[in-house]
């Protein structure tokens, strides 16, 4: 199933947000990710845009869609919104370095190309 116009503008966001969290912690340890809150505030924010754009993507394409974990893409953003005392830096870590990568391939496959005027 081809995305609409609209799921197709929130699986760009997924992919992008998806993009960041791993760029923001190529090249770092673990070690490193934990003492730089910029890079954990960046990650955080990602992982968050992530689940905010999963959250509008339309109930059709996500059912049609199962092989992207959605409701635990939604979850981790409900987490990191209304329950942000109780994150835990090695599961986001772990969505930025194991999850984000495999979320990007996944999405690569359904978003259609941009037209060539946006790219």
């Amino acid at each position: 199933m081809q995305p609409e116009k609209r799921d197709a503008g929130y699986l760009w966001d997924m992919l992008e947000a998806a993009r960041n969290a791993l760029e923001f912690t190529t090249g770092a340890t673990y070690h490193q990710y934990l003492q730089d809150k910029k890079i954990r505030l960046a990650v955080e924010r990602a992982v968050e845009i992530i689940g905010e754009a999963a959250t509008k993507v339309s109930k059709k394409f996500r059912d049609a869609h199962p092989e992207i974990a959605w409701q635990m893409i939604i979850n981790q953003r409900h987490v990191i919104v209304h329950e942000y005392g109780e994150l835990e830096d090695e599961l986001i870590w772990k969505v930025a370095t194991v999850s984000a990568p495999e979320l990007i391939s996944k999405l690569e496959k359904l978003i259609p190309p941009l037209p060539p005027e946006i790219e």
